[in-house]
């Protein structure tokens, strides 16, 4: 298996994400969301009851992330992932609506993995513990809903040049079943 480093730019297609594999590096340019296990609620929520979502899912980028406050003359204070299984039971649905990849750390379930095989989705894995690194690739933030969640309402990133590893591609090619070589 022979490992690339691929250019990302949102929004991110379907066709994109069809043409990553599994053990791809990313690095990713543009908008994502931000989001954790209460901003998913929410979500599942609003779509539930047919209301106006606070931003378009086709073709964008979820990452599994309550950020720190920002120290002073910071726009964000550490972004590392959290486990994406917690999101587990919102993805599927969030996939079939557009949604074309998920960033966190850690397995996801096989509902996930089907879903993403169904809707053409990948889910990378960015380095857990790597909170104060990955900040900086993060170069604007805007809270866009659900500001009385803290550190997990909804937010808007813009980053550039932010690294993840494709862990499961849309085929359902999976690392975490992988034996090491």
């Amino acid at each position: 298996m022979s490992i690339t480093t691929v250019a990302v730019n949102t929004p991110f297609t379907r066709q994109k994400a069809r043409e990553l594999k599994a053990g791809d590096r990313v690095l990713i340019s543009g908008t994502i969301y931000a989001a954790r296990d209460a901003a998913h609620q929410r979500i599942y929520n609003i779509i539930e009851q047919g209301k106006p979502l606070p931003f378009p899912l086709e073709g964008q980028i979820i990452y599994y992330v309550g950020p720190t406050p920002a120290p002073p003359g910071k726009i964000i204070g550490s972004a590392g992932p959290t486990t994406a299984y917690r999101m587990d039971d919102f993805t599927p649905v969030l996939l079939k609506m557009g949604i074309t990849a998920t960033i966190g750390k850690g397995k996801r379930g096989d509902k996930v993995i089907q879903a993403m095989k169904q809707y053409t989705a990948v889910y990378l894995a960015a380095l857990g513990g790597g909170g104060a690194i990955l900040h900086k690739c993060i170069k604007a933030v805007q809270t866009i809903a659900f500001e009385d969640l803290g550190t997990e309402a909804l937010r808007k990133l813009e980053v550039e040049n932010f690294p993840a590893v494709v862990a499961i591609d849309s085929y359902g090619t999976n690392l975490f079943e992988r034996k090491p070589k």
